[in-house]
């Protein structure tokens, strides 16, 4: 019985209201349907995958030609609604459905082991899109284990997983060469300067990557990935207390396609970084979308205002805040072309005596 989950009378009851709606078995070809095991396979797949991920569990155990239709045809599946015994759940679903591309394991309460991780790196090779976040129990076995059964992952999220290490995570980066998208919010020991440099040596098609509160990576991590990944969008670098203005002039430089740029907290930050991304603005209205400088305490407003002035889509008016500087005192004299303007237009309207 999978936690939460439906049995045998839902389906008959399911299927009665089915036939009622559709007059399947009074017209039609003449095959008259009683039973939900009368379906033919391929309605059958349209129909339980527009279910909830639940039901589409329950409905691979009803008999073998379900279970053999839906391995065959499912491709998404998320169990972060399991709130207990997502790791032997995970052991029993993962030979069945071996087609999965995109799977989410995201939990509230750590409940994956290794063993579960490695079931999958088995049996799911067309694997493209994995959340493992919060998964606090992980050790090293499992990447490991993903790179070899799974290397044609594009998305990859182990936030909050604090026990891998880098040397496993630069193992995985030497498989997983198609990533896109790399989510390493929290994990302080495998978001080292070693694993950004090998990440960047084998995953030149990154274009997402969140350090968020990887305290130990310093400029050499960071100028590695600018240089060596031209097509990097989004970097969370919050957090990142080591990061000086060499990281943002190398990003500056290397990453024309850079949109969203977060560098809270990073009190190394300085006049310099801001003017290296105005003078690298491009034309039009392409560049940055979003900036984070909250808590850059050593920030002028010129620079700001600078980068501001460079890249159209910067906004520090309430409805569309694009530009953070909270924390900032000395910054709120900065303001979006929209913002000023608004201020001129009110300005502008006339007073009426009351």
């Amino acid at each position: 019985m999978v936690e939460g989950g439906l049995e045998k009378s839902d389906l008959d009851f399911w299927f009665q209201n089915l036939m009622l709606a559709s007059g399947i078995a009074m017209k039609g070809t003449g095959t008259v349907m009683t039973g939900w095991k009368d379906l033919p396979m391929e309605l059958l797949l349209r129909i339980v995958l527009l279910t909830d991920d639940r039901t589409v569990i329950v409905a691979s155990g009803v008999c073998t030609g379900w279970r053999e239709a839906l391995s065959a045809g499912l491709t998404r599946l998320s169990l972060s609604w399991c709130k207990d015994s997502m790791n032997n759940l995970l052991l029993s679903l993962a030979p069945k459905f071996t087609k999965l591309q995109v799977l989410s394991l995201r939990q509230n309460k750590p409940q994956l082991e290794d063993d579960a991780v490695e079931s999958i790196a088995t049996y799911c090779h067309d694997l493209r899109d994995l959340d493992l976040s919060k998964s606090l129990r992980l050790r090293d076995r499992s990447l490991y284990a993903l790179a070899h059964g799974c290397p044609h992952l594009t998305t990859l999220n182990i936030s909050g997983c604090s026990a891998f290490s880098d040397t496993a995570l630069a193992y995985l980066a030497s498989f997983c060469k198609n990533l896109k998208a790399l989510n390493l919010c929290g994990c302080v020991k495998a978001a080292s300067d070693k694993a950004l440099q090998a990440i960047a040596c084998s995953c030149y098609q990154l274009q997402s990557l969140n350090l968020g509160w990887c305290e130990g990576i310093s400029d050499k991590g960071v100028i590695s990935l600018a240089f060596r990944c031209p097509d990097l969008r989004n970097l969370d670098l919050c957090g990142c207390v080591l990061i000086t203005d060499d990281s943002v002039v190398a990003l500056a430089e290397g990453c024309p396609r850079l949109r969203s740029l977060d560098l809270y907290y990073c009190q190394n930050i300085t006049d310099r970084a801001m003017y290296s991304l105005a003078r690298r603005a491009p034309g039009g209205a392409a560049g940055l979308m979003n900036l984070n400088i909250s808590q850059c305490t050593a920030l002028t407003p010129p620079a700001v205002q600078a980068v501001c002035d460079s890249f159209p889509s910067l906004h520090t008016c309430p409805d569309r805040h694009s530009l953070i500087i909270s924390g900032c005192l000395s910054l709120t004299a900065v303001h979006c072309a929209c913002a000023l303007h608004a201020r001129r237009t009110t300005g502008a309207l006339p007073h009426h005596a009351h």
